[in-house]
């Protein structure tokens, strides 16, 4: 399905753009750069604008922005739901974007729409919210694969920004569309690498430390492009009218930079592919790079609804060309694709996905250790100095806490035996109601739990008793007469003590209680120990020893000039 949704809007795509430049209804890709319509050139993305702003006003306001940030907040915020009006509106509006000169790629549209797909197939046969994601994904992963036919990088992208777990329950299903979708694509959009390079080239010891300077020099880029697209966000939210006329006036800017520089209109695969094989002049370049990414981030700004991935590309590309004559000749032909991974890298803050998906455009993977090592620099700048990427600004700004890094769960690296409390202090079934009270919940005997393991007179233990079940007894007076086992209503739910802690708290939260008594599955009658939430939280505490705290465990001789540097 989502191979078919890419060749659609891409057909939409090149249908717009022949009726706003060229007054004819054909579905052939065309550049809007070779028009003929002079100074009217300027009036496509206006128009485009417009009717965006009233499609995002009268349909679904979800229509605007670049999709990704879109489609993680439904992951977030809405637990995996789209509403199906996005899946048909958000392909349609981007295609008049982009087809009326937006400066866009069609992969964020792409992306999203594929995620609704899923979301409304896992919503018709009524799935849980975590499968109605690994739907969501696998729609959008799809989407992008069959964009680009990079089935591999699409799988990475959905790891690394949608997905935010490793898991074969959600990387099974997201390959498969991956794979299905770059399997039909021959059949649909054609075969071979997107931008094929063959040019030969060498990497020696002074080209790889280049590739460090190139992967700076995009890291300031991207976080350039970053702040501009933020920027412009910014701007348009203190305009004083309603936001369903701020496309017009990206469109306005969109139509004054295509006057300057035509390439920067459209998706512009084939100037990316100009710019990869070095056809185009440094001044060409360095108009391309400016233009392209001032209308692309007043356009965004302005809410209207197009992608991100095409533009990267085509202005990383465009920051390695006009660096390669700085470079060392070697690699010459791979500096403009190194360039453009970098940017990828860091402006989204998905190194490996851009990694990949620069070795499956092209081809070349002689070029993976230069690329590896500016993906690598690129990313680690941006990191530095930007707080979230131009992803996951978006959703920020919306109040919601987004995090990228990912980590074993403390919990899961755990078993129950490492810190579960043992011996556990167990009460005798039989004693009376009166002296539990005062034995075991009263804070000036030095017990201040909140519940027990209560065992039988052969120490079987027979359930938990809380504080709370001593409220609402009978008289003071009875109580005497009552033995704890008449409080127990259920039996115990216990803990392993070979098995996660993860699954433990699990099972805490399903079962609505707040400890569980370890017993062996030897013997799953006797008391080893108890589980509280409190020892829940030894596991945290572990986690952040192994951070932070330093130790020196080679001594090495005159230990006392080196303690400046084992303190970091």
């Amino acid at each position: 399905m989502c191979a078919v949704v890419a060749t659609a809007l891409l057909k939409l795509i090149a249908l717009f753009t022949n009726l706003f430049y060229f007054q004819r209804w054909s579905f052939q890709a065309v550049s809007p750069a070779s028009h003929h319509l002079g100074p009217w050139a300027i009036l496509p993305p206006i128009v485009g604008g417009l009717i965006i702003g009233l499609m995002a006003r009268l349909g679904s306001d979800r229509i605007r922005g670049h999709g990704i940030p879109e489609a993680l907040e439904a992951i977030l915020i809405g637990r995996a739901r789209m509403e199906p009006k996005v899946a048909v509106l958000k392909p349609v509006s981007s295609a008049i974007s982009i087809g009326s000169g937006g400066p866009f790629g069609a992969e964020g549209p792409i992306i999203m729409t594929g995620g609704a797909l899923g979301s409304i197939i896992a919503q018709v046969f009524r799935l849980s919210a975590a499968e109605r994601k690994v739907l969501l994904v696998a729609g959008a992963a799809g989407g992008m694969s069959a964009t680009f036919a990079t089935p591999i990088a699409a799988v990475l992208l959905a790891v690394e920004l949608l997905l935010f777990e490793w898991k074969p329950r959600s990387f099974i299903p997201v390959a498969l569309a991956s794979g299905v979708a770059a399997a039909l694509r021959p059949f649909l959009l054609g075969t071979g690498p997107l931008f094929p390079l063959s040019a030969p080239a060498t990497f020696g010891l002074t080209a790889l430390a280049a590739c460090a300077v190139v992967g700076v020099c995009t890291g300031l880029v991207s976080a350039w492009l970053t702040w501009a697209v933020y920027a412009a966000e910014d701007l348009f939210q203190r305009l004083p009218f309603h936001w369903m006329w701020w496309p017009a006036l990206g469109g306005l800017a969109i139509g004054i930079g295509g006057l300057i520089e035509p390439r920067a209109l459209g998706v512009g695969y084939d100037v990316i592919a100009d710019v990869l094989g070095g056809r185009l002049p440094a001044g060409a370049l360095s108009r391309l790079l400016l233009v392209k990414g001032t209308i692309w981030s007043l356009a965004l700004g302005s809410g209207t609804s197009g992608g991100v991935l095409a533009p990267l590309l085509m202005m990383g590309a465009s920051v390695g060309s006009l660096l390669s004559p700085l470079l060392p000749a070697g690699g010459h032909a791979l500096w403009p694709l190194i360039g453009l991974a970098a940017v990828l890298a860091g402006t989204m803050r998905c190194p490996l996905t851009g990694i990949v998906f620069a070795l499956e455009l092209s081809q070349r993977v002689d070029a993976l250790l230069p690329i590896l090592i500016a993906c690598a620099a690129a990313y680690g700048l941006t990191v530095l100095i930007m707080p979230r990427s131009i992803l996951t600004e978006k959703v920020a700004r919306r109040g919601h806490h987004l995090t990228r890094e990912y980590s074993i769960d403390p919990l899961e690296a755990l078993l129950v035996r490492q810190i579960a409390t043992s011996p556990a202090v167990s009460v005798p079934a039989s004693l009376p109601i009166t002296e539990l009270a005062a034995r075991y919940f009263d804070v000036r005997h030095g017990r201040p739990h909140q519940g027990y393991p209560v065992v039988d007179a052969n120490g079987r233990l027979v359930g938990v008793v809380t504080r709370s079940e001593l409220l609402d007894l009978p008289p003071p007076e009875e109580l005497d007469r009552i033995p704890v086992a008449s409080l127990l209503g259920r039996a115990p739910v216990v803990a392993y003590p070979d098995e996660t802690c993860r699954a433990a708290a699990d099972r805490m939260v399903t079962e609505g209680v707040g400890r569980l008594p370890v017993v062996s599955r030897e013997a799953p009658h006797q008391l080893v120990g108890i589980l509280t939430r409190s020892d829940l939280l030894k596991a945290r505490e572990l986690h952040l020893e192994t951070e932070h705290r330093r130790e020196s465990i080679i001594k090495l001789p005159g230990g006392d000039l080196w303690q400046p540097f084992s303190r970091g």
